[in-house]
């Protein structure tokens, strides 16, 4: 004879062992069969927030169907239930409305509900009866069953729950790369086996290393790619990326952001920063636009490089930091070391594995897979459908000296699918709305220095031409900065960098 100590360890080894829900109710099920005779067991799972009932499991394979209750038949089941956990459903058994939350007749079956806690009611197991009914013992043997039950349905609600953040998680992922318009989070770096080959050796020779590694290329060529790469291929790959660019911050709030402060330390510090140095603690630190560093922020950052060490501003404790630094430039560093505008000592320490990125115009091979990439990523990113250049439309991008390498093709891509309304990639017109402005630009400054212009001196006549046709604005809606579509600090370290004065550039009576 099987008693209820022998019943209950047979159902919490099925419990124990089931991994598949529908095959532990059923297995729980036969184990019942001869203490409790019944025709149905059903689990019932229920999101009390919503009152929404769904059977999780059943015998007769009813699995799936939901049912809603409303607010008094849900308060009517919930209240019977922590009054007495086990109801043997005749008709002077419950209320009716408490008997309204089922979702069909249940005849006169023993009904458990499956608390959470003692507090929330996290679902119902339902045990229908063969013909005859149940008899008053039965309601103390199925007493006994709300442990076992009640971890069975807990295991699969947070399960279910699991599921759910997993999809909403993952539909969060798929709006986000199509706001970047990317394929993947990691998107793959187009010319890695043809252009970049060099440079994808070189950073597979430093990734696994510590040291400090320097980029140098043309503005728009990719640097930032590449600091990821390494950072990916590297021991910190879990550990913060964080990019700083040095062009954008101002000179006097250059220790601040890189080091921190505390509170009180200027007027404005009105509580504890962090720096993005202790922001990169563990990982990398991408310091694009390193060049433009002024004098001072140069002493503090390698003083952090020798010894990990680092202080607020304001502060007296020296905090240490483990922070690998990936530094980038467009300049001549060895030149402004030269002229005293870049430490000599700092660039040592930050050239200890140099890596140059080529211009575009070298590596015009990767424009057709550059130009399928970005067109492809456009179409995402705007809801358009997919449009790839044609062999037409690659030639004239071949042609075409890309003064704003990677960074320049994206944009006209993008352009190209905007002209083209969906049904083209118009890469001519794209091109055409690009090109005046460089040119011409560039062809004042060779005119006059009768020679091609550097693009330190093309840059710095392309923004007097902007700040000519804004009248001096550098920020507003009809500023430079946004004809220019950069950001104004950006802009105005540029400005410095590069000698141009706005004011020079401004009405007489202004």
């Amino acid at each position: 004879m099987t008693t209820d100590t022998d019943l209950l360890l047979a159902l919490w080894h099925e419990v124990g062992h089931g991994a598949d829900l529908a095959a532990t109710v059923k297995a729980i099920s036969a184990r019942l069969a001869t203490a409790l005779p019944h025709a149905r067991l059903e689990l019932i799972r229920c999101d009390a927030a919503a009152r929404r009932f769904e059977t999780a499991a059943d015998t007769a394979s009813l699995a799936g169907r939901h049912w809603q209750v409303t607010p008094t038949a849900f308060k009517a089941l919930s209240g019977e239930m922590k009054r007495s956990p086990v109801l043997h459903l005749t008709d002077e058994s419950a209320r009716p409305e408490a008997l309204a939350a089922l979702s069909a007749p249940v005849g006169k079956a023993l009904l458990v509900g499956l608390l959470h806690d003692g507090g929330p009611l996290l679902g119902l197991a339902v045990l229908t009866p063969r013909p005859g009914g149940f008899e008053a013992g039965h309601r103390r043997q199925f007493a006994t069953l709300l442990e076992p039950l009640t971890a069975v349905l807990a295991r699969d609600v947070r399960l279910h729950e699991l599921d759910q953040q997993r999809a909403i998680a993952e539909e969060e992922r798929q709006l986000l790369l199509t706001r970047l318009g990317r394929d993947a989070v990691a998107d793959t770096i187009v010319g890695a086996d043809r252009g970049l080959h060099t440079v994808m050796q070189r950073v597979a020779q430093v990734a696994r290393s510590d040291s400090s590694v320097l980029l140098l290329g043309e503005t728009g060529s990719g640097k930032e790619v590449v600091a990821r790469a390494i950072h990916e291929r590297s021991r910190r790959a879990g550990g913060p990326f964080v990019r700083v660019n040095c062009g954008a911050l101002a000179p006097e709030l250059v220790d601040s952001e890189l080091f921190g402060h505390e509170k009180g330390s200027f007027t404005g510090a009105i509580g504890q920063r962090r720096g993005w140095f202790e922001r990169a603690d563990g990982g990398t630190l991408f310091l694009d636009e390193v060049g433009e560093l002024p004098l001072s922020a140069q002493v503090r950052l390698l003083r952090v490089l020798q010894d990990g060490g680092l202080q607020r501003v304001g502060g007296e404790q020296t905090l240490q930091v483990d922070v690998r630094i990936v530094a980038a430039t467009h300049r001549d560093l060895p030149a402004m070391v030269a002229q005293g505008a870049f430490r000599e000592d700092l660039w040592y320490r930050l050239a200890v594995f140099p890596i140059r990125i080529p211009p575009l115009r070298e590596r015009r091979d990767d424009i057709p897979e550059l130009a399928h990439h970005f067109a492809r990523r456009a179409c995402l990113k705007l809801g358009l459908p997919p449009r790839l250049p044609d062999a037409r439309e690659l030639a004239r991008l071949a042609d075409y000296p890309w003064p704003g390498n990677v960074r320049e093709l994206a944009t006209v891509i993008e352009r190209a699918a905007l002209l083209g309304s969906g049904d083209r990639l118009d890469c001519a017109a794209a091109l055409g709305m690009a090109a005046p402005a460089l040119p011409s630009t560039a062809a004042a400054v060779g005119s006059s220095a009768g020679e091609f212009p550097t693009l330190d001196e093309a840059m710095a006549a392309h923004i007097r031409a902007a700040l000519a046709r804004t009248q001096g604005r550098v920020e507003g809606r009809r500023g430079a900065a946004r004809l220019l579509a950069i950001n104004p600090h950006t802009l105005r370290a540029r400005m410095r960098k590069l000698g141009v004065v706005p004011a020079q550039h401004r009405p007489a009576d202004d």
